[in-house]
């Protein structure tokens, strides 16, 4: 094989690159109006208003664009050889003698470009923007609270303030709560004075209220400093944690460094890390599902795509994405569940998809 890229290997790539692009803002511009159409709830609450939403959701954009963009590529992919292959161009660069493994390397070479930005955008750009949005939010719906970008939250109730430097919403069956880690209750007096310092270890927000576990309380008196420490204490409070949650990072939106650490965090601990080993793993694996399913969905530019519409090629892509999202979210599930490795679970879909490109490729080859 000649030394790569050559002009026909730049003109398949041109065209990749196009109906990619194009396909993936048309996704992330519906998925962007849909998330405003649903913040429209929310609007009139505190000084949440209209503009404050649009600039929430604006910030949500490249978290929106990293998740979007394997559905964008398998269908701009599928897009874009179905316009050469209606055209008779992929017949043409075949008559030149260009293999098919040839035309597949262009595609994958323009795919692994912009997949390789999105890796960056996925530990950068996104995850900040994303931590900006829900900051945004909760301080225009709540005036007591506030996110700042490296002492955690920030919370007001009367003369009580509440720093907390992460937490996560946690479920077990049907039952869900709060929880808030690393936790500071600073209480002032009428004067503005400090009177005590409370260190909590995890604060919970059950049905019955707030309870505060593993907790040291420091007394700041007119001549003397007292300390006490209590395993568990309820905290008499109306804080909303349906707004304390929205501005928690979850883990979903965490850099893979940060979601190293946390596990780290749980193992030491004896804590369960599943959630975070899940997001974890999901993004190394990125990159490799991105290529797999392009790859796989390669092989139909060279049958059934040549005699088909726009409409065919938009069909086909999209059941393609579906089924390998449904096929690697069981098999996720499945790892959760039964407590094996998440690579094994994450690798079995690509694993699948790449088998059925090469009997496809075989086949259209006989």
């Amino acid at each position: 094989m000649k030394p790569f890229p050559k002009i026909h290997d730049l003109y398949v790539g041109r065209v990749m690159l196009g109906t990619v692009l194009l396909t993936w803002s048309v996704l992330i511009g519906l998925d962007a109006l849909m998330a405003l159409v649903t913040e429209f709830s929310d609007i009139g609450k505190g000084n949440y208003d209209f503009a404050t939403a649009l600039t929430n959701v604006v910030y949500t954009l490249p978290r929106r664009a990293y998740m979007l963009f394997p559905t964008a590529a398998v269908i701009g992919s599928l897009m874009g050889l179905g316009q050469l292959a209606a055209t008779s161009e992929l017949t043409a660069l075949r008559a030149l003698g260009l293999s098919r493994r040839r035309l597949s390397i262009a595609v994958a070479a323009t795919l692994a470009v912009l997949t390789a930005l999105m890796v960056v955008n996925g530990e950068t750009l996104a995850p900040w923007a994303q931590k900006r949005a829900d900051g945004i939010k909760a301080s225009a719906k709540s005036k007591d609270m506030i996110v700042a970008q490296y002492s955690g939250l920030w919370a007001r109730e009367g003369d009580t303030f509440l720093n907390a430097q992460t937490g996560q919403e946690k479920s077990d069956g049907d039952q869900r709560w709060l929880e808030l880690r690393d936790v500071r209750l600073y209480e002032f007096d009428d004067a503005g004075r400090l009177e005590s310092i409370a260190r909590a270890g995890v604060a919970e927000h059950r049905p019955g209220g707030w309870l505060l576990r593993d907790v040291r309380r420091t007394y700041f008196e007119a001549r003397a400093v007292n300390q006490t420490d209590v395993a568990e204490e309820r905290w008499e409070s109306k804080l909303d944690p349906a707004a304390l949650a929205a501005s928690v990072a979850r883990p979903r939106y965490l850099t893979a460094a940060a979601l190293k650490s946390s596990i780290d965090y749980r193992m030491r601990n004896g804590l369960d890390a599943g959630e975070y080993e899940e997001h974890y793993w999901g993004r190394w694996f990125y990159p490799v599902n991105v290529l797999a399913l392009c790859l796989a969905a390669i092989p139909f530019a060279f049958g059934t795509l040549r005699s088909g519409g726009m409409g065919k090629r938009l069909f086909v892509g999209i059941v393609f994405s579906l089924a390998f999202w449904l096929l690697q979210t069981q098999f996720v599930k499945l790892a959760a569940v039964y407590k094996f490795d998440f690579r094994v679970a994450y690798m079995i879909p690509p694993a699948l998809m790449l088998g059925i490109s090469a009997y496809l490729f075989r086949k259209r080859s006989g």
